[in-house]
């Protein structure tokens, strides 16, 4: 999930702990220990642009790293207060903090390597990675809690009904791709018999709007469900997925083609433009219905550049540019209107 949206579930933890003891200090380090498994993204100046997607919820997303680094700030942070709360006190809030980021980031399309060294992504696909619904009722509840004393009896319910909010808000994405997925199974027998995966994932910012992704041995099937909608919203989209594929590529260093189909999970469709291919992650989906169709392309992937024919250099690309974005025509997409 996004920074904010970590800081929040970080700071409720803190407060569920160690609010009595420590008041709004409880929320702070809470945030804190809850935004640590982020620092990932600084070291992906390190890395090649593909391997730097599988460094990001790694080891710093892990139950190992969680149980390595608790320990570690509960001593520091223990002798910094001389002792007043404990070591074990310290301990349980930075790792609850930290633990529940990860666990919280496997509801989202990307998942995290939370049984490192395993090399397995575990993902729900269930909730965008930004989602106001999820986030904003949330941080008003921990907000209002913060401003009561700390020995509040309705301070600690305040904050347990935000944390209870939020679970539920979770399982409620999961029942609603169930009936999602239900229901695609069904039309992709009906339509297509001859797709042999599926893939759905929430739209931005809701749970109420689906990317529907199918493959068949030469296409991928593409398509969007509004739960508002009895049926897909439109006929889905063909894509040839041509004659290039990952394994065809050719490096001029170190092959990253194996990390390729990691990364995109074979959901991946390369296009030869001049002297670059831009390889597509089509798991993110397209930029289509949040623009109105003024800009559609797909959201996420790389650009690789060729130089007699081996990959010289490549580059990720990602983003929609938001002066195209229509707000308002997308959630017409998302209440089944569009």
């Amino acid at each position: 999930m996004d920074s904010l949206t970590q800081i929040v579930l970080g700071g409720a933890v803190g407060e569920l702990l160690a609010g009595k003891k420590l008041g709004n200090r409880a929320v702070l380090w809470g945030s804190v220990a809850g935004t640590i498994p982020d620092l990932d993204v600084f070291l992906r100046a390190f890395y090649h642009p593909i391997e730097a997607a599988l460094v990001h919820r790694g080891f710093s997303h892990s139950l190992l790293f969680a149980f390595l680094a608790s320990p570690i700030l509960g001593w520091i942070f223990n002798r910094i207060s001389q002792g007043h709360h404990g070591f074990w006190l310290w301990t349980h809030l930075f790792f609850w903090g930290i633990v529940t980021h990860p666990i919280l980031d496997m509801f989202t399309n990307y998942g995290t390597q939370f049984l490192w060294p395993l090399d397995a992504r575990i993902t729900f696909n269930s909730v965008f990675v930004v989602d106001p619904l999820y986030t904003l009722p949330f941080m008003g509840l921990l907000i209002w809690a913060m401003r009561l004393d700390r020995s509040s009896t309705k301070r600690r319910k305040i904050n347990a009904v935000g944390l209870i909010y939020s679970t539920s808000y979770l399982l409620l994405g999961l029942l609603i791709k169930g009936y999602v997925w239900n229901h695609t199974v069904s039309y992709m027998k009906d339509h297509h018999p001859e797709v042999k995966r599926i893939m759905i994932t929430p739209m931005p910012f809701t749970s109420f709007y689906w990317y529907i992704l199918a493959e068949t041995d030469n296409e991928f099937i593409v398509a969007n469900r509004s739960i508002f909608n009895r049926e897909m919203d439109e006929k889905p989209r063909i894509i040839d997925r041509g004659l290039l594929r990952i394994d065809s590529l050719k490096w001029q260093g170190r092959s990253q083609n194996q990390n390729l189909h990691v990364v995109t999970n074979d959901y991946c469709w390369i296009e030869n433009r001049g002297d670059t291919l831009w390889v597509y992650d089509l798991r993110f989906g397209f930029t289509g219905k949040f623009t109105n169709n003024r800009i559609d392309q797909p959201l996420m992937g790389y650009q690789l550049i060729q130089r007699n024919r081996l990959i010289h250099r490549s580059k990720s690309f990602r983003g929609v540019d938001w002066e195209a974005v229509d707000f308002k025509t997308y959630l017409k997409y998302v209440f089944g209107l569009g």
